[in-house]
């Protein structure tokens, strides 16, 4: 299959290129590099099925011409992190919302097949975990930023299901739980990737709110593989799956064992949410995926545990490796630069 990614320079976008192409596919990459980068894909940048398009989703020229050269979508581009979210309401709603509504006006006057990858942010405040793709969504109120992201989501879910119901687009909507791993950058507020540099830097590690919070972390390479199998599934055409991992584990706990693994010497501080986030904003207390239905369909079964995750992101960041990507970021854009064009690839 040719598959194009939006937002595939991203930390999930990224894993899902290398995924698809180790399985013998073509990716095509469409990425404005706000919050992706090239950097990513780096090591990928000698396949001759990896294609790169440095453009917007709104860009809908670019965009129509990329959905008539593959066979699928899979649309991952949107406004990420917490950070972002609570400071860049707008940004994040008309990114989200707008965006989503392009892709799928464009894949489906070709009939393309769409995954979307949604969040476990829609079930919002409601008090019944595990999450079951059927429950109710319960959002908080509209003066409360934290939910401009929650509630554009779930307004992307029931567009992308319309498109299905009235025009037959095959879609499939995943929703994410917390992905974490190599390449995962904590500058938009992904708690474990920020955990682990505040650790190899001496610490404090900044645990927001109580810290008895729980949440549910998954490997990006079981994510990655799923979201695959996803792809190549019929019978997810019009359907919704929760991804991620089951095991849950408190945000003191994750910091500990963060501590154990990487700095025991570094201190723990709680910071209060309106010192990190400003008055008002509000968070889930649980976090946690009910996988059944993911299970059933496509036998997924996440491998690896939250220490295989924090010993696989400090394998990542070591120095050696670090010292070495700079050289390849440079002849990668090099590459895509000489082209002169917003796609790059035949």
């Amino acid at each position: 299959m040719r598959i194009l990614i939006t937002g595939g320079a991203g930390f999930i976008g990224s894993h899902l290129a290398e995924r698809l192409l180790s399985g013998g596919h073509e990716a095509t990459v469409l990425d404005n590099l706000s919050t992706g980068s090239l950097e990513n894909l780096a090591h990928l940048r000698r396949s001759r099925k990896l294609h790169v398009a440095v453009d917007s989703i709104f860009h809908e020229r670019v965009l129509a011409k990329l959905v008539d050269r593959n066979d699928a979508v899979a649309h991952l581009a949107a406004a990420v992190g917490v950070k972002l979210v609570v400071e860049h309401p707008v940004r994040t709603i008309e990114t989200n919302i707008h965006g989503t509504e392009i892709v799928l006006r464009h894949a489906a006057r070709r009939k393309r097949p769409v995954l979307f990858t949604s969040s476990s942010e829609v079930y919002g405040k409601s008090a019944q975990a595990p999450f079951s793709e059927d429950d109710d969504c319960v959002l908080g109120a509209p003066t409360a930023g934290r939910w401009a992201y929650a509630t554009s989501k779930l307004i992307d879910e029931c567009l992308a299901l319309s498109y299905w119901r009235e025009q037959r687009l095959p879609v499939v909507i995943v929703r994410l739980f917390n992905t974490s791993g190599p390449r995962q950058s904590g500058r938009y507020g992904m708690v474990l990737p920020r955990f682990i540099e505040q650790a190899l830097r001496g610490g404090p590690l900044t645990v927001y709110g109580s810290g008895r919070q729980t949440r549910s972390f998954a490997h990006v390479d079981d994510v990655a593989g799923a979201l695959v199998r996803l792809l190549e599934e019929k019978r997810a055409w019009g359907r919704i799956f929760n991804l991620g991992n089951d095991e849950e584990i408190t945000i003191n706990a994750l910091a500990r064992e963060v501590r154990r693994r990487v700095n025991p010497r570094a201190a723990v501080r709680h910071i209060p949410y309106a010192v990190a986030y400003g008055d008002g904003f509000e968070d889930m207390r649980r976090r946690v995926p009910d996988l059944a239905r993911i299970r059933r369909l496509i036998g997924y079964r996440p491998r690896h545990n939250v220490e295989d995750i924090i010993d696989s992101i400090l394998e990542h960041l070591k120095p050696k490796r670090r010292s070495q990507e700079p050289e390849a970021r440079r002849e990668f854009r090099i590459q895509n630069n000489s082209a002169r064009t917003p796609y790059s690839g035949s």
